[in-house]
């Protein structure tokens, strides 16, 4: 069992690499390699610190839902971590890089909830209960990043340092889920990245745990076992429908996924 001094040991290590923007060693060697509890209390740790600081909570992510992602990052299971307003930049345009150590861009489909997913038992979440509670899905690009040097994770690293994450951008204009008459359906969507007009990523919704609804009910399992449930109003992003790619400040991201909008992005350095 990894002990309180080892977890406080990995907040501390990834807390300074975010705040310095200088890459950690991994923290595998505090917590292990097989410690999810650990991982996930390393996690809550950082996020509470930033919470201390002024951050809110806006919603969830999930990291490594598909194959290809899972083999770049070489891991074998997804897992979640929190989205903060301040990693929101939906409306910046060029995105500053400041923040970032090691950044790529994926694409996803992502959910705004219009109701809690908070059951009173884990077999009440169904895929029919995480559909009714879904307002809108909405095209999203996510910037993961690494506080640890040269992406040299195992899955409690991932875990540990939030998922991942980074920034993240969300489009204005949601669709309804089918069968309403002008809504999608997730797992159909067909999606291509381009960064500077090239495209450098492609893939479907089912490459999103066989559809992103089912990756969203996988979530709501994990949230309703860690004892902090889906609330309303809450954006996810439901995990990446490609391989994640580097970019540089400069850089024209464009994420096209059917039934939305074109999602177009620059990066600048500062």
């Amino acid at each position: 069992m990894t002990t309180h001094d080892a977890i406080s040991a990995a907040v501390d290590r990834l807390a300074l690499a975010l705040a310095t923007r200088e890459p950690c060693a991994p923290v595998r060697d505090l917590i292990g390699t097989d410690d999810l509890p650990a991982a996930y209390a390393v996690q809550q740790g950082l996020v509470q610190k930033r919470l201390a600081a002024g951050a809110v909570v806006v919603g969830r992510k999930i990291g490594a839902t598909s194959k290809a992602v899972q083999d770049q990052l070489g891991v074998d299971q997804p897992d979640f971590g929190y989205l903060l307003d301040e990693m929101d930049v939906s409306h910046e345009d060029p995105i500053p890089m400041r923040t970032l150590l090691q950044p790529r861009v994926e694409a996803e489909v992502a959910f705004r909830l219009a109701a809690d997913v908070a059951p009173a038992s884990e077999e009440e979440i169904t895929l029919a209960a995480v559909r009714a509670a879904v307002d809108v899905a909405l095209p999203a690009l996510e910037i993961v990043d690494s506080r640890i040097d040269g992406w040299d994770i195992g899955f409690t690293d991932t875990v540990a340092d939030n998922a991942s994450s980074g920034l993240y951008v969300v489009g204005t204009e949601g669709r309804p889920l089918a069968p309403d008459p002008d809504g999608i359906s997730p797992v159909d969507v067909v999606m291509s990245l381009t960064v500077n007009g090239e495209e450098r990523s492609s893939g479907t919704g089912a490459a999103c745990l066989g559809d992103p609804l089912e990756a969203l009910r996988w979530l709501a399992v994990q949230c309703h076992r860690f004892g902090d449930p889906l609330r309303a109003g809450q954006v996810v992003l439901s995990g990446a429908l490609g391989p994640f790619v580097p970019f540089s400040s400069g850089d024209r991201v464009v994420a096209s996924i059917s039934g939305f909008a074109p999602l177009s992005v620059t990066f600048k350095e500062w």
